[in-house]
């Protein structure tokens, strides 16, 4: 049966399912449309599947390409959307694409995942292979996954269908670039999965696609995002010290950067999106009851705490002007999570924005990208005693300074993306701060 399935897969004649038409999903099956193999889409929203069957891409924010790609495949028939896990009987590859969050104490919510496995099971035709996509603890794929198909299914792992692992990599943005040039570890439940895997992956992927089992497949994911994670907070914690001495972290990472294989990253006003956030709690999930971890959870605390930080500059500033907080009138700059993306999910700005109401302060909100709050600018900004710029969109960056100072209460502004140089605020004569920059 796997020669069977590679052939048809070297041909094209196999038909791919996708579960899940998000982020991951929806670009993965329009790319492997696009390359000539019959896709069926699985959605639980109708609303997201009627925009797909009519070529409408639902994601929004700057991404090149996708739209038109969406266009031309749904046009041509090759992909199909659904909300019917039925019509996936008649596929031969599935790709699960399905959101992993944790809950508040750091523990997998495996709701959908767990969901689509048990409807998949049921009408898994014999002989298919499924492949997670998602990103998943360290383990899952033996403790969840693949139990639940089995049950489902009523037939063995590797007996009546074939069990992978490949994380996907991309980030809103870049979603088809990224699909299309980051390497993959294609993580098999048997050595021969794991190449008929890459069989699959080199009709979209022209980058490197390694061989693995599926713990290794897992565990390479959330430890890349876990790396980004500790970095990003070794150089928000430096932006404090540089705060609190009088210095310039800009400038200190610069010429840090110099030293040979030094590569601090860039410091900011907080991390979020659907990965950053939650996949170094996978990780550590993997490991839970047999190791008291650290450094991961502390890199947690750090880069949680800097849209509170935030707020703690403002304070700070708004104290110059004899202004308090809870008399103040404040308009945040950008609301995703990601410059140019309408991607809201684990945004800092909401946490922040909570803490500023709660603080009695009134809180107007603007971002080019998101559909709520893509208003004017200068009407957000007019009578304001403050803005704080959140995320760096390109749309920012152009910004005319001095007539935004001039229309505003107090011309006091947060930057915490490092997005404005001096000439600039000093122009509008602002009361500024930086992060990262000490007084």
């Amino acid at each position: 049966m796997l020669s069977q399935l590679k052939q048809k897969i070297e041909r094209k004649e196999a038909v791919i399912g996708v579960i899940g038409l998000g982020y991951v999903g929806l670009p993965v099956a329009a790319v492997f449309a696009q390359t000539g193999f019959q896709v069926i889409g699985v959605d639980i929203k109708a609303e997201r599947v009627n925009l797909i069957n009519q070529g409408v891409c639902p994601i929004e924010g700057e991404e090149p390409g996708l739209a038109d790609l969406l266009a031309e495949v749904a046009g041509a028939g090759k992909l199909q959307a659904t909300t019917d896990y039925q019509d996936l009987s008649q596929a031969d590859v599935i790709l699960i694409d399905v959101e992993t969050p944790v809950d508040d104490n750091h523990q997998p919510q495996y709701v959908a995942l767990k969901a689509a496995c048990r409807a998949l099971g049921a009408v898994l035709r014999e002989g298919a292979l499924v492949i997670v996509e998602s990103t998943i603890a360290p383990g899952t794929m033996d403790r969840v996954v693949g139990p639940l198909l089995a049950e489902a299914n009523g037939r063995g792992i590797n007996e009546g269908f074939y069990l992978g692992a490949c994380p996907e990599r991309v980030m809103p943005g870049k979603l088809l670039a990224n699909l299309r040039q980051m390497s993959r570890v294609c993580g098999g439940s048997t050595p021969e999965i794991a190449e008929l895997m890459v069989a699959l992956y080199r009709h979209i992927v022209a980058a490197d696609l390694d061989v693995a089992d599926c713990v290794t497949a897992e565990l390479v994911k959330t430890t890349e995002n876990a790396f980004r994670d500790v970095n990003i907070a070794f150089a928000n914690e430096v932006a404090l010290i540089c705060e609190a001495v009088g210095g310039d972290v800009w400038r200190v990472r610069e010429l840090v950067n110099k030293s040979p294989g030094r590569n601090m990253h860039f410091p900011g006003a907080g991390v979020g999106g659907h990965c950053i956030p939650k996949d170094p709690w996978l990780l550590a999930y993997g490991a839970q009851g047999q190791l008291d971890l650290s450094l991961i959870p502390a890199a947690r605390r750090v880069n949680n705490q800097m849209p509170l930080h935030m707020v703690d500059l403002l304070q700070s500033a708004l104290e110059t002007q004899g202004i308090a907080l809870s008399q103040a009138r404040v308009a945040v700059l950008g609301y995703a999570y990601l410059e140019n993306s309408d991607d809201t999910r684990n945004t800092p700005s909401a946490v922040l924005v909570e803490r500023l109401r709660a603080a009695g302060a009134e809180v107007r909100i603007h971002d080019p990208w998101v559909a709520e709050y893509e208003g004017d600018l200068l009407d957000c900004v007019r009578g304001c005693d403050a803005a704080v710029l959140m995320v760096a969109h390109t749309a920012y960056k152009t910004v005319d300074l001095i007539e935004i100072g001039a229309i505003m209460r107090t011309p006091v502004l947060i930057d915490g993306r490092h997005l404005f140089s001096l000439s600039q605020v000093n122009a509008g004569n602002f009361v500024y701060r930086v992060i990262g920059r000490g007084s």
